[in-house]
């Protein structure tokens, strides 16, 4: 069958309306960010609850002395929040360094793993790691960490306020339907410090990941968060079970946590919308860990409970997918592939630019957006490659440990 005359109107309508889909999800995302309301730490704030910082680490040594400073200078009262540092097998330095600081400083504790478990146990070694310290943490609210993060000095401020506010209804009517009790609070994660465009492009992705997750919790959609900045109730983690059922994934400690709370506790989840709550991480150096992070990252999309996300995910690789098909179509089968094509990529290229553009104002970062053009590129591909992967790959590396 000729494509022209036979395939080609019907692939034409399949890739508008994909591209019209696109638009609509990245529209919609940024009705949700406008929506949600932005917090401050009030005036007359008084910290009250007692907070447990867990950090697992894994061969951190070069960044754990630094995650650990910054948690030791938070402008909250010591004496209301410890810290616990589990260290998983670690084959460097991590946990000697850990273990040093927490002699110096009375609410910092480390521990090893591995004195948890018994020999030759097979386990989801962060979740583990996290749910170690849950059962030895004395706070009323977890707040959870990476070891390579830095976190602001009002982090915990504003957790808390954000947290304790949620508890405390308002009169104001309004804000009493904005802050109900809230059950999980993700916070925002900004990459810094890039020295190179694969590393610009990651930065870039990741402000649209803050929009995806801020904006889909205000729209009811729990379709992302990331652990490096989460916060919720140990009574909580514990009225779900924890980890249980979700734990044979070697990832998945935030979102599938969150869709498990969400269920159980429905508009109990909420987004600390605040530049100055953001943790700072650095980008993957390299395209091998790049794309290993990304494939651990996708391969929890599998056992997604809302189906929401998954058809967004869907969405959203398959219109990636269509336009690198119309670039090689268009060699074969004439220009008006070529047009189709060129449609879409004007499509994606002008929403994307409105989209992120307003985040990276958001957070200070419209250095970023001179990475823009070719940042759109790496994204297509990425998008298709990585979704892939993630799915056909049952096993990868990660911190020199293969993991399933």
């Amino acid at each position: 069958m000729n494509f022209h005359a036979g395939l080609f109107p019907f692939w034409c309508l399949l890739s508008i309306l994909l591209a019209v889909a696109y638009v609509f999800l990245i529209l919609k995302y940024m009705e949700g960010w406008g929506a949600l309301p932005a917090w401050e730490v009030p005036e007359s704030f008084q910290p009250a609850t007692k907070v447990s910082i867990i950090v697992a680490a894994r061969n951190e040594e070069e960044n754990i002395l630094g995650c650990l400073n910054t948690i030791s200078q938070q402008n909250y009262p010591s004496r209301l929040f410890e810290v616990i540092v589990v260290d998983d097998h670690s084959t460097d330095g991590t946990f000697d360094l850990a273990a040093l600081f927490a002699k110096k400083h009375p609410n910092f504790k480390a521990i090893r793993l591995a004195d948890f478990l018994a020999k030759g146990e097979k386990v989801s070694f962060k979740k583990r790691a996290i749910e170690t310290a849950i059962v030895l943490a004395k706070g009323e609210l977890i707040v959870t960490t990476d070891a390579d993060c830095l976190v602001p000095k009002d982090w915990l401020m504003l957790l808390v306020s954000f947290y304790e506010k949620s508890k405390s209804p308002s009169d104001d009517r309004a804000l009493s339907q904005a802050f109900t009790k809230l059950n999980f609070i993700a916070a925002p994660v900004i990459f810094h410090q890039e020295k190179n465009l694969l590393e610009r492009f990651q930065s870039l992705d990741f402000l649209g990941m803050m929009c995806v997750t801020g904006a889909g919790i205000q729209l009811g959609w729990t379709n992302m968060c990331n652990g490096a900045n989460l916060a919720y109730p140990k009574a909580t983690f514990q009225e779900v079970n924890g980890f249980e059922n979700i734990d044979r994934l070697a990832s998945g400690d935030d979102i599938l946590l969150l869709q498990k709370v969400a269920a159980r506790y429905p508009e109990s989840v909420g987004f600390l919308k605040n530049r100055g709550a953001a943790v700072l991480t650095k980008a993957m150096p390299d395209w091998r860990s790049f794309v290993s992070q990304r494939i651990r990252w996708g391969s929890k999309s599998t056992s997604y409970t809302e189906r929401k996300v998954t058809l967004i995910l869907a969405s959203v690789f398959f219109f990636c997918l269509s336009i690198l098909a119309n670039v090689a179509l268009a060699f074969f089968c004439g220009w008006e592939v070529f047009v189709l094509f060129a449609i879409q990529i004007l499509i994606k290229t002008v929403i994307d630019f409105i989209f992120l553009g307003e985040m990276a104002r958001y957070f200070g970062r419209e250095d970023l957006m001179k990475s823009f053009p070719a940042s759109q590129v790496l994204h297509i591909v990425y998008i298709v490659g990585v979704g892939i992967l993630s799915n056909i790959l049952k096993n990868y590396q990660w911190k020199g440990r293969r993991v399933s």
